[in-house]
């Protein structure tokens, strides 16, 4: 009913940018925050960064400055740009959204995407 799809993962060289994308689709009446998460190897998957739907942001400190969130409430999108990569940011990168659908009597529940590769070599 619902879906979280990411894009714009890649392999790229330290110091470099990457752009992901979640567009969220579905029979979707209200999305509260959205945020993306990531899983090194080997390690538990941690916050990178999460958006309200007013805007308001916060970042791990690991990308602080470096990273940046935002979001298209009119295309249900969700963005991260991240800049001045280090092969440590290598992880798959996850979408998370707090949404409502129409079907579920416009309770929210919490939704998570396929995930999207990022390698960062040195």
């Amino acid at each position: 009913q619902v879906q979280l799809v990411e894009s714009g993962g890649g392999l790229v060289q330290a110091g470099g940018s990457l752009r992901l994308s979640c567009v969220a689709s579905g029979n979707i009446f209200s999305i509260n925050d959205m945020a993306w998460y990531r899983r090194a190897p080997g390690k538990q998957r941690d916050l990178v960064a999460r958006i309200t739907s007013a805007g308001i942001t916060n970042y791990s400190d690991s990308v602080k400055g470096r990273f940046t969130i935002s979001r298209d409430n009119a295309k249900n999108t969700v963005y991260l740009q991240m800049n001045s990569l280090k092969p440590e940011d290598t992880a798959v990168y996850y979408c998370n959204a707090d949404l409502a659908l129409y079907s579920s009597g416009l309770l929210f529940d919490n939704y998570w995407g396929r995930g999207t590769q990022v390698t960062v070599s040195s």
